[in-house]
């Protein structure tokens, strides 16, 4: 626990540099931030060791909400407005992202091509598992619950499990049972037998 000390020493540290940072917030040593003015962190946001945060252009911005958990490694990067909600707990090895690389000119090196933004926002209360990538256009509604190394890209519903490769829906809260129950491909509940 000595360690958080450090920590919160160094968001203190990184204060004036930041867009915004309220304490009691905390940055395990990162290893890349971009355009520290454009990142907004507020109050209880705990960001664990390793983190790359990087906002492309003065018009972008990446915003932590309050009561944020992030596991080691975390990769965000933002060429719009990207918004993490409160209360969301995200695990190690996560990338989260609002660009695509166009890719369609031949010949051409992907990073020289345009990039594409999409709008992309992690919902209130939603639980990130180890490995998972959020490509952008997602958007995640409310208590999202998002399964290790799930590659995600569209839009989901407040209250759902979401996992595999391509992500899909598998479980959703059906608020007439107040239970979570079976989804089919398509996020419709099954008759469970």
């Amino acid at each position: 626990m000595i360690f958080k000390l450090f920590w919160i020493l160094r968001g203190l540290l990184y204060k004036p540099f930041f867009g915004k940072f309220e304490l009691p917030s905390y940055i395990g040593k990162p290893v890349f931030i971009g355009n520290f003015k454009r990142i907004f962190i507020n109050k209880k946001v705990r960001i664990f060791p390793g983190a790359r945060i990087e906002v492309v252009g003065n018009d972008a911005s990446i915003t932590f909400e309050e009561n944020i958990s992030v596991g080691q490694n975390l990769h965000v990067t933002s060429a719009s407005n990207l918004v993490i909600e409160k209360n969301t707990t995200i695990l190690e090895n996560v990338m989260i992202t609002n660009i695509d690389h166009d890719y369609q000119e031949i010949n051409e090196h992907i990073l020289d091509q345009k990039n594409i933004i999409k709008e992309t926002c992690i919902g209130e209360n939603c639980f990130i598992g180890y490995g998972a990538v959020i490509q952008a256009g997602t958007i995640l509604g409310k208590q999202c619950v998002v399964g290790a190394n799930a590659v995600v890209r569209g839009h989901f519903p407040d209250y759902c499990v979401i996992v595999g490769i391509p992500a899909r829906i598998v479980k959703r809260y059906d608020e007439e049972t107040k239970m979570w129950r079976k989804t089919d491909k398509k996020g419709e509940f099954i008759d469970e037998i």
